[in-house]
């Protein structure tokens, strides 16, 4: 099975929010708390010291996702031709009912909308463009071409197989479709804040 995966070089993000504008027009998801893509901002150390880096947050197509295997709709498919990972939405049970897939998926990939009968929505790598052989909206969109997409092999060849950046915890278990050029905190500063942009529901994503 070909593996479609995601490349973000962490040095070049600004935190500008074009990809997340850009995902919310493609995709028309309403102004709200759903958004398909989101900017983690780590903040370290204190004035004159310190260090920021930005980390565009989508759904990394696991090779393993939990999301697929606790849903009990079978909504979710993980596709055998990409492995990207799609949303039957007139399966899905909903928020009020479920909401089994945000609880597992340690990435906060699936998401819902305001509505109290909201179904999940998340990232499919914009499966309409490929179909058009264009790369997602998220990486055309980038001033700064810091993000990449296409199967996960050429990206690693290609970029590196760097599993880990400032803001990210690759999951063995899942096993996400990622690799970074990471931003190096060579100083080695204590954290002080890390927020994602938008908020995610109820859950908590910004502490002090």
């Amino acid at each position: 099975m070909k593996q479609y995966g995601i490349y973000i070089n962490q040095n070049r993000c600004t935190g500008c929010f074009a990809c997340v504008v850009a995902c919310k027009d493609w995709h028309d998801v309403p102004a709200g708390p759903a958004s398909w893509i989101r900017v983690k901002t780590v903040e370290k150390g204190r004035y004159p010291d310190l260090f920021v880096a930005f980390l565009p947050v989508l759904c990394n197509q696991c090779l393993k996702p939990a999301c697929v295997s606790v849903c009990p709709a079978d909504a979710l498919t993980k596709r055998p031709e990409d492995g990207i990972v799609t949303i039957d939405r007139e399966k899905c049970l909903g928020k009020e009912v479920c909401g089994l897939c945000l609880e597992a998926c340690p990435y906060d990939a699936p998401q819902f909308g305001p509505e109290e009968d909201a179904v999940m929505q998340k990232c499919d790598l914009c499966l309409d463009r490929w179909a058009e052989g264009k790369k997602p909206i998220c990486v055309i969109s980038c001033p700064m071409q810091a993000m990449d997409a296409g199967p996960l092999d050429e990206l690693r060849a290609k970029y590196g197989d760097c599993r880990e950046a400032e803001g990210f915890q690759y999951e063995e278990a899942l096993a996400p479709s990622i690799t970074f050029t990471p931003k190096t905190d060579v100083r080695n500063l204590a954290p002080c804040r890390v927020r994602v942009t938008p908020e995610i529901g109820s859950k908590k994503v910004s502490t002090e």
